[in-house]
């Protein structure tokens, strides 16, 4: 049989990472309205814009036709449509933020509550 060939231990002395200072209160920040705020007037734009390029994207075509009614057809421009269903989504995902952002202000506590509870 052969023999298992073990190397020899190392008198290497293995270091502890440093440990990280703590973090201050990262998440819950007064300021986070201001950051709503934003978004919201974002909002208002991408819903603007998406209620214009859904409106451009459609157009009515009529054709007068003797002795019938007029024929009304319409015509869809993917690229119009395409933008206002894009501005749309993007509104949503902003008002979805919006909304955390404000919960996420509204539970802040002020720096006299929170050093208390320790």
């Amino acid at each position: 049989m052969t023999e298992a060939v073990t190397e020899p231990e190392s008198d290497t002395v293995v270091e502890e990472p440093e440990q990280a200072p703590p973090a201050g209160p990262s998440l819950h920040q007064p300021r986070r309205w201001l950051i709503a705020a934003g978004e919201a007037v974002a909002i208002v734009v991408l819903v603007i814009v998406a209620v214009w390029c859904w409106n451009r994207g459609i157009v009515r075509l009529e054709y007068p036709i003797e002795g019938r009614e007029t024929l009304v057809s319409a015509r869809y421009h993917g690229n119009w449509l395409g933008t206002a269903v894009g501005a749309a989504t993007l509104a949503l995902l902003l008002a979805l933020d919006a909304v955390r952002q404000i919960m996420l202000a509204v539970r802040a506590r002020p720096q006299k509550a929170a050093d208390s509870d320790m």
